[in-house]
C-alpha cells in the first residue's frame, strides 16, 4: 500500500495515538501532526514519539498537505472540528474518525462537509481501556481487534479501501455495518455496560456507608466496575449520542432487576438458579465464539 506523507491526528490519546504509533513503526506514514487543546499532552506525545509535530489549532499549518485527517476526540466535538476543518481542508485529503457512535458522526459529515462527503469515511475500532491521553498510546493495541466501517453511501471506493488497508496494517479485522445497526449493537454490548457500572458505583457513592464498604472491595467489584473509570466527558457524549437505544436498554435492565427482586422476595431458589444458569450459558457461549 502507498506510504502516507502526512497524517493530521486530532485528539492525541489511546486510540489515535496507538494507531499512528503502529503506522510509524511500519513506515506507512512519514509525518504525524498531533492537534490537541492540551499542550502538556502534546508535549508528552512528542517526547514519546507518538507525533512529530504539535499544534493546538486546526489551521493551514497543521492540516496543510495532510493525506488523512483522523478525528479521535469525543463524539460531541466532531461537528465543531469539521466546521473548523472546512476552510483549510486540502482537496485531496481523506477524513475519518474513531467514534463509537456512528449515526451522529455521519450526520455531522453531511451537515458540515457537504462538498467533501465523498472523502469522509466513518469507522470505529473496537479497542480501548479506561486510560486516556498520549501516555496511554501503545503498540499492538488493534492486533486481532475488530474495525467497523459504517458507510453512508457517498464515499469514494478508494477512500474506503485506504482506511480498511490502514487498519488492516495495524492488525485489525475489518467489518462493515449499517450505522443504525452499529449504534444499536454497541449500545447493548458497550455503552449499556458502562452505564450499569457507573450506576452501581454511584449507588455506593450515595450510600451512607459506601466508603466503608469500598475498603473491602476485591476482584469481583474491580472486574464489574473497571469501566466506570472511563473518562466522564467521553462517556457522557457517547451516551447522549446513543440516547434512544440506551433508554430502551435502561428500561430493560430495570425489568430484569424487578424480576430478581421478586425472586429474592419469594426465596425462590430454583428460579434464581435457573436465572443464573441462563446468564452463565449466554456469557460462556459468547466466549466460546470468540
Amino acid at each position: 500500500m502507498p506510504i502516507l506523507n502526512h497524517i493530521a491526528l486530532i485528539g492525541v490519546g489511546l486510540i489515535g495515538g496507538s494507531f499512528v504509533l503502529d503506522l510509524k513503526r511500519q513506515g506507512l506514514v512519514r509525518t504525524v501532526t498531533g492537534i490537541d487543546t492540551d499542550r502538556d499532552n502534546l508535549q508528552r506525545a512528542l517526547e514519546r514519539g507518538v507525533i512529530d509535530r504539535a499544534s493546538v489549532a486546526i489551521d493551514k499549518n497543521s492540516i496543510g498537505g495532510a493525506d488523512l485527517v483522523l478525528i479521535a476526540t469525543p463524539v460531541a466535538t466532531v461537528p465543531a472540528i469539521l466546521t473548523a476543518l472546512r476552510p483549510v481542508l486540502p482537496e485531496h485529503t481523506w477524513i475519518s474518525d474513531v467514534g463509537s457512535t456512528k449515526i451522529s458522526v455521519i450526520e455531522a459529515f453531511r451537515r458540515c462537509l457537504p462538498d467533501s462527503i465523498h472523502r469522509c469515511i466513518a469507522a470505529h475500532p473496537i479497542a480501548g481501556s479506561d486510560k486516556s491521553g498520549a501516555d496511554s498510546a501503545q503498540y499492538g493495541l488493534f492486533q486481532n481487534r475488530k474495525l467497523i466501517i459504517t458507510p453512508h453511501g457517498g464515499e469514494d471506493s478508494d477512500g474506503i479501501a485506504l482506511i480498511e488497508n490502514l487498519w488492516r496494517a495495524v492488525g485489525a479485522e475489518i467489518y462493515t455495518m449499517d450505522a443504525q445497526k452499529h449504534d444499536a449493537v454497541f449500545a447493548a454490548v458497550s455503552h449499556m455496560p458502562h452505564l450499569a457500572a457507573f450506576a452501581y458505583v454511584h449507588q455506593l457513592f450515595d450510600h451512607p456507608d459506601g466508603k466503608a464498604y469500598l475498603k473491602f472491595a476485591a476482584t469481583g467489584f474491580e472486574d464489574f466496575t473497571r469501566i466506570a473509570s472511563g473518562h466522564p466527558a467521553v462517556w457522557a457524549d457517547i451516551c447522549l449520542a446513543n440516547r434512544d437505544n440506551l433508554l430502551e436498554l435502561v428500561r430493560g435492565l430495570g425489568r430484569q432487576l424487578d424480576t430478581l427482586e421478586t425472586i429474592l422476595l419469594n426465596r425462590d431458589r430454583p428460579s434464581l438458579y435457573r436465572y443464573f444458569e441462563e446468564a452463565k450459558a449466554t456469557r460462556d457461549g459468547r466466549s466460546d465464539e470468540n
